[in-house]
């Protein structure tokens, strides 16, 4: 069953997926942000898993780019787009991120 919020958390919800669809349509070609360090740009430092949400709900790629998205980690992370994460890595190599033992690597990062 889906959790109900009240109004004022729904309409706080949208502007914060709001927000994140905005920082993350600027992330440029051959780099990427983590999860955290869009939850940071968008206001709330805690809410990584709720970028991970909004990634998984884009309806705009490519405007949208949430394959530029990873986890801290620097793991490709999961891609609920088509062709999954082995799709997500090659549009990455193509737009010219490299990786170091499967992770990219700290210099590719925006934060």
């Amino acid at each position: 069953m889906q959790k109900k919020f009240p109004r004022e958390n729904r309409k706080t919800g949208a502007l914060f997926f709001k927000a994140v669809y905005a920082i993350v349509s600027v992330i440029p070609k051959g780099r990427v942000m983590t999860y955290a360090a869009v939850a940071r740009r968008a206001g709330n430092p805690r809410a990584a898993r709720a970028v991970g949400n909004a990634m998984r709900k884009n309806e705009r790629w490519p405007d949208v780019p949430c394959h530029r998205v990873i986890p801290s980690s620097g793991l490709i992370g999961k891609w609920s787009g088509r062709g999954g994460s082995a799709r997500k890595k090659r549009l990455l190599l193509q737009e010219g991120v490299r990786f170091d033992n499967g992770r990219v690597p700290e210099r590719w990062m925006l934060t």
